[in-house]
């Protein structure tokens, strides 16, 4: 019992760290001793550190991997696979916290649960990316999506926040009962719900082809393809995107990418990935590159080209789930690492800008003149989007075609390669628009904070100096590919 207790402490402790962190909040933001302080920035440093502490643990206890295999293999398992995406979870989370500091200052905003909704899903997802079983995995999902509708319209004096939260809340239902039908079906067809035991029904007799388990690992792929944006499930991101919080739109773009897509690769994985569902992947991950980098084109405002840009990189990463291989979970595990510093780099920026109400493409006008390095490095976050060498954008879907030029997906790989450059031409207009059109109004950009200027800085080195040395991301992931198929 002490083993297991110590398998699971990292999700103990950020567990215990939440509420406590709610509770410190709601008891002095109500005291009249300390005339009601704004607490938004205590309560974001000390999420901060609970993530970062949350992440040591994790780390310290990568010795106890096997201690977790063969303690809590009955509802979790703890493997390289899953060690690997909790660590790019808590770091994502703990970038997201980073920029929420400054800007929630100068917009004043005081609401300190906001902060707390960012490490509360985080748990969840923490669960999300172990769970072995489908009711686990249910009831992983279902707390991370309340907090999703709740800090979606946490902004409470904004029209918009509070849209997105209302459509995110009523659009959520669907997924999560689509969800919870496929895990009743695959459950009502076989009589089981652990992974390991469905693995060796499916690929045990004939019977398993059966229409309901079908309709049931069906369902649970249409639900796990809505929660992360992709086509023809997309169509609620771009409104909900725009009207969140910035902070909350970044937490939203990364964070269930990757729990969902590391559940979902586990999901598949374990004797249940068929023909045709290989088909329906394949045909989700096309229609997401091609919409998004059409769709991007029309946009007038940041947010929403960033959300749809979001969109056609769900495609890319679907690329390397939909081969079914080791290396396409390798190069997925690639994107999904690389797609997230570059998400956390583009919205610190963003986020920077609009303490001066930069909300359209058009705003940015000439920003080269007047913050030339916040310029050099929204374009060089935009080439590496766009997939342009010897960016670590590159390198991921180089990585992604060719997994899928491996596995036989000789149709899938070509559209990838159009899609981005069709996209390069939205990418680059941001460019030109920065360094060579004259604005309407001069904007004067109000100066970076210190913990966005930090964080842009660790994640712009590696975008542009990862070329160099690529090796120790490629052989950590491919063990992490290995380790999830044995």
């Amino acid at each position: 019992m002490f083993n297991l207790f110590l398998a699971v402490f990292p999700e103990i402790f950020i567990i215990n760290a939440t509420f406590i962190l709610l509770i410190h909040g709601v008891v002095f933001s109500t005291s009249k001793k300390y005339d009601y302080p704004p607490l938004v920035s205590n309560v974001g440093w000390l999420g901060l550190l609970s993530v970062l502490i949350t992440l040591l643990l994790l780390a310290a206890g990568a010795p106890l991997l096997t201690i977790a295999h063969l303690f809590w293999n009955t509802l979790f398992t703890r493997d390289n696979f899953t060690y690997f995406c909790q660590i790019l979870l808590l770091l994502s989370t703990a970038g997201t916290i980073s920029m929420c500091f400054d800007s929630f200052e100068q917009e004043r905003f005081d609401a300190f649960e906001s902060i707390v909704l960012i490490p509360l899903p985080t748990r969840s997802m923490l669960f999300m990316i172990s769970a072995h079983d489908s009711i686990a995995m249910y009831l992983a999902i279902e707390p991370q999506s309340l907090c999703f509708y709740v800090i979606a319209a946490s902004k409470r004096k904004s029209e918009f926040s509070t849209e997105a939260g209302s459509k995110y809340l009523i659009l959520g239902a669907f997924p999560s009962g689509i969800l919870l039908f496929g895990c009743s079906m695959i459950y009502g067809s076989t009589g089981a719900t652990h992974f390991d035991q469905l693995a060796k029904i499916l690929t045990g007799y004939e019977g398993a082809r059966s229409s309901g388990i079908f309709m049931g690992i069906l369902s649970i792929a249409v639900g796990s393809l809505f929660k992360i944006t992709a086509v023809p499930f997309h169509m609620w991101a771009p409104d909900i995107y725009e009207g969140s919080p910035t902070p909350v739109t970044a937490f939203l773009s990364i964070a269930p990418k990757i729990s969902i897509s590391a559940n979902i690769s586990r999901v598949f994985i374990y004797g249940s990935y068929g023909a045709t569902l290989q088909q329906i992947f394949f045909f989700c991950s096309i229609a997401s590159m091609i919409l998004g980098a059409l769709a991007a084109m029309a946009q007038t405002k940041v947010k929403r080209l960033l959300a749809h840009s979001s969109i056609g990189h769900v495609g890319y990463i679907r690329t390397g789930f939909s081969c079914g291989t080791i290396e396409g979970i390798q190069s997925l595990l690639i994107g999904i690492f690389i797609y997230a510093l570059m998400t956390i780099d583009a919205f610190a920026i963003v986020l920077a800008l609009r303490q001066t109400r930069v909300k359209y493409i058009a705003d940015l006008g000439a920003l080269a003149k007047t913050n030339p390095i916040s310029a050099i490095t929204f374009s060089i976050t935009m080439f590496s989007y766009a997939g342009i060498p010897p960016l670590a954008g590159f390198c991921s879907k180089f990585y992604l075609f060719f997994a899928a030029l491996g596995c036989g997906a000789y149709f899938l790989a070509p559209v990838g390669v159009v899609t981005s450059v069709i996209g390069r031409f939205y990418y680059i207009r941001l460019a030109k628009r920065m360094f060579f059109d004259t604005p309407r109004t001069w904007i004067l950009y109000e100066p970076m904070d210190r913990n966005k200027s930090l964080l842009l800085a660790m994640t712009s080195s590696f975008i542009t100096s990862f070329f160099l040395y690529p090796s120790p991301l490629f052989s950590v992931t491919h063990q992490m590919a290995l380790s999830s198929y044995l």
